[in-house]
């Protein structure tokens, strides 16, 4: 999947906004847990709180419930904030390389984020 680029992130705001009047979202993130059979030699690295063994599916969508990033086959015992730090896509916006924009934007709630404020 292409990483959207800064008018990508900036329309996904909008059109959250239009929506659902979410100000300043560029996607809406959920894990969900793949039952599978147990692998061998897994120890408890699968086994999940819903006391199955599962993958997890991760991903971030847009306002109409398109696909933006996926991540699949984390281990089921590791929780959605968990694998979401360590995929690709939370370094990538933890380091400031995803081009969203850094200081806020401002929209008609007149409210404003900073995306560096929600990992402090």
């Amino acid at each position: 999947m292409p990483v959207p680029n800064q008018e990508k992130w900036n329309a996904i705001a909008t059109d959250f906004w239009a929506r659902w009047q979410f100000p300043n979202c560029i996607g809406a993130l959920d894990g969900k847990h793949v039952v599978i059979q147990t692998p061998k030699l897994s120890g408890s690295l699968y086994w999940n709180y819903k006391k199955t063994y599962s993958i997890v599916l991760l991903a971030l969508v847009d306002p109409c419930y398109n696909f933006i990033v996926v991540d699949v086959g984390s281990y089921g015992k590791n929780s959605d904030g968990g694998i979401f730090s360590n995929s690709n896509f939370g370094k990538a916006l933890q380091n400031g390389k995803l081009n969203v924009a850094s200081k806020g934007r401002e929209n008609k709630t007149r409210i404003r984020l900073k995306t560096s404020s929600i990992w402090r």
